[in-house]
């Protein structure tokens, strides 16, 4: 599928089925609507309200705390990254400042410290999982993966190391963002 067929499926609210293209013709392209996932196109179609609701929420609680600490920055949806040979886009991210790339008039060429997935109804769980593992493998250090359904948070620091935290538990930044935190309840309310 070319580009104009894939922007054409965008504009009229399709999804159609992931496609391949170079990285380097992603980025030379005006298409919008689509995660570069290894070297395939996947739709990114509108998120419900829900989704914004608790994506906005830990934006505010990571932002705040970052910005107060001067930790570096916080990046919401939309903003894109270089994760191995792929562009991905997370809900949320955090690149710290000594990481923080000098020219940010386009996408970071350099893993988020910190990426956040938050689940949508039209998600795949095999996909989040595979992004959770390629931004892990590009470098960040840290990524979790909020669950509306379960109101559980799944943190990944290595494809062997996951913790899944329920509504009853704490989330912290670890060493990736020291001193944050917040019970899990507060992002699902």
């Amino acid at each position: 599928m070319d580009t104009q067929a894939a922007h054409q499926f965008s504009r009229e609210g399709l999804l159609p089925e992931p496609t391949t293209m170079t990285l380097e013709e992603f980025l030379e392209s005006d298409l919008e609507g689509y995660e570069d996932v290894e070297g395939e196109l996947v739709p990114t179609p509108p998120t419900s309200m829900e989704h914004g609701d608790i994506s906005a929420d830990l934006f505010w609680f990571l932002n705040s705390y970052i910005r107060e600490n001067q930790l570096g920055r916080v990046y919401m949806a939309d903003t894109g990254f270089r994760v191995g040979e792929g562009m991905l886009i997370p809900d949320i991210a955090f690149v710290s400042t000594d990481r923080l790339p000098a020219d940010r008039s386009k996408a970071s060429p350099v893993p988020p410290d910190l990426a956040v997935e938050v689940v949508s109804p039209t998600d795949i769980l095999s996909r989040i999982v595979r992004k959770a593992f390629a931004y892990l493998e590009a470098g960040t250090r840290l990524v979790w993966i909020l669950e509306p359904v379960s109101k559980t948070v799944t943190v990944y620091r290595s494809e062997t190391d996951i913790t899944l935290l329920t509504r009853h538990d704490t989330l912290t930044g670890e060493d990736v963002v020291e001193g944050f935190c917040c019970q899990v309840a507060e992002l699902f309310q």
